[in-house]
């Protein structure tokens, strides 16, 4: 295995990660800065209100995405796995 190839397996498993991880941090962000904004408005400084909506917000996105980021993942550990035997030699 040349060091080229672990740096393009690193990669993939990378750009994997963020396509995958992004939407559900994406929303959290944005459900996030909507809170706080709202808290200010209103001055209500309650520590648990920011957790509540960020929770709810990820579950949704997770139960929604849950078969396109099965689909991703079992993609590229395929794509990995079948690189195995390119490996070996």
């Amino acid at each position: 295995m040349t060091p080229e190839g672990v740096l393009a397996i690193g990669q993939e498993a990378i750009k994997t990660i963020l396509y995958v991880a992004g939407p559900m941090l994406g929303l959290s962000l944005v459900v996030g800065l909507m809170v706080s904004a709202f808290q200010a408005m209103t001055q209500i400084n309650e520590m648990t209100l920011t957790f509540l909506p960020k929770i709810m917000t990820m579950f949704i996105v997770l139960l929604v995405l849950f078969p396109w980021m099965l689909q991703i993942l079992v993609g590229f550990m395929t794509g990995v796995w079948g690189q195995i035997p390119e490996m070996a030699q």
